[in-house]
């Protein structure tokens, strides 16, 4: 393993362990309210349950994007939606998944890594689109205001991985460094509220 390789499986650890440390304290909390209490009530039930969810939603968008990925395996559009429609669930952002049809695990796990490197850019919320462009894909976030990192954006094109990257910013590496195996190109294009990634 290069000293890249394992730098990013660590960032991807511990980008995997900050985000489900909220909802799984809040279980925990919910938990700790309901032994108080005595019995579980209406409130503590609804904070348990949407931790859950949030958990769950986390985890299998995060599986999607990190796991190990083959071409032999089709996942549909539908799945797609619904598992990003859990993840922005009571979040400012919204993600629009059009393809309809089924896709090669592996180009869907670069989909869901360019969704993750568009949110990224929205500090405020806002909007994520998947769209199909010839056999590859175009993922456009929009918002009212951007923030685009250019050191950890060149990472797509090529860019060295920066000393100093964030767990929360794990996805740039490991999309710069899948596609080019998977035989895709990477293009960006930004403006003032909108950054646009085609994955060709």
């Amino acid at each position: 393993m290069t000293n890249d390789s394992a730098r990013i499986a660590g960032l991807v650890g511990s980008r995997i362990c900050h985000d489900l440390v909220s909802p799984v304290g809040a279980i925990s909390n919910g938990l700790e309210l309901i032994a108080l209490a005595g019995q579980p009530g209406a409130d503590e039930m609804a904070l348990i349950s949407q931790s859950c969810s949030s958990a769950t939603a986390r985890l299998n968008l995060f599986r999607m994007a990190f796991g190990t990925a083959s071409s032999d395996q089709q996942i549909g559009g539908a799945e797609a939606r619904k598992l990003l429609a859990g993840y922005c669930a009571g979040s400012r952002l919204s993600i629009d998944w059009q393809p309809s049809g089924d896709a090669e695990r592996r180009d869907m796990q670069l989909a869901m890594l360019a969704v993750l490197c568009c949110e990224s850019a929205l500090p405020l919320g806002g909007k994520v689109t998947v769209a199909e462009e010839g056999d590859g894909w175009r993922v456009t976030g929009t918002g009212r205001r951007l923030q685009i990192e250019p050191e950890i954006w060149a990472m797509l094109s090529g860019g060295a991985m920066p000393g100093d990257l964030a767990p929360a910013r794990v996805q740039f590496a490991l999309l710069g460094t899948l596609a080019p195996d998977h035989g895709r190109k990477l293009e960006v294009t930004t403006g003032e509220a909108a950054v646009s990634l085609a994955i060709a």
